[in-house]
């Protein structure tokens, strides 16, 4: 609900979204103009459904959010030798296993998830790091110079002053 007692609903969101783990979000609120419901979703929200509903289209919907969870959990990303695997949180390079620490894992997910789009450092700590978390100011860079010691050579591009990319499948 957007209409929280001690704060917007939209900055719980933002929190959410700033967080490690995939969550999927409905937003079940009064507010029911188009410009809410255009904000909503692009702040991240999955589904936005104003008040009053019918209880017969929230359960078509949350069965809707159901099927993209069932679609994330089953899929591995896959970009060239190296695979990812989102479920078992693995990753291959050529039928390779691979050993990756959980911020350089979170960090390569973040990319090929991503292929093509260039990915700032500012995204990727955004990605990696909880909200007020402490970090070094290269923590990213680090991250990337030991993921690239275990990846295709040219894999993660570094375009200099915007941020990082992988290749397209």
């Amino acid at each position: 609900d957007l209409g929280l007692p001690d704060m917007d609903g939209l900055d719980v969101l933002n929190a959410l979204r700033s967080g490690k783990q995939a969550l999927l979000v409905m937003v079940l609120t009064a507010r029911d103009t188009t410009a809410d419901k255009i904000s909503g979703l692009d702040q991240g929200a999955d589904d936005y459904l104003a008040k009053p509903f019918e209880m017969s289209e929230l359960l078509a919907r949350l069965r809707a959010l159901e099927r993209r969870i069932t679609a994330v959990q089953t899929s591995d990303i896959s970009i060239g030798q190296v695979v990812l695997d989102t479920l078992t949180h693995t990753v291959s390079v050529g039928g390779k296993n691979l050993e990756l620490p959980r911020r350089e894992f979170m960090l390569l997910k973040a990319l090929m998830e991503n292929p093509g789009r260039v990915m700032s450092r500012e995204k990727l700590e955004t990605r990696l790091y909880g909200w007020g978390e402490e970090l070094a100011s290269n923590s990213i860079e680090v991250h990337i110079h030991h993921l690239r010691k275990k990846i295709p050579t040219g894999f993660i591009k570094t375009i200099r002053g915007i941020g990082y990319t992988v290749p397209r499948g």
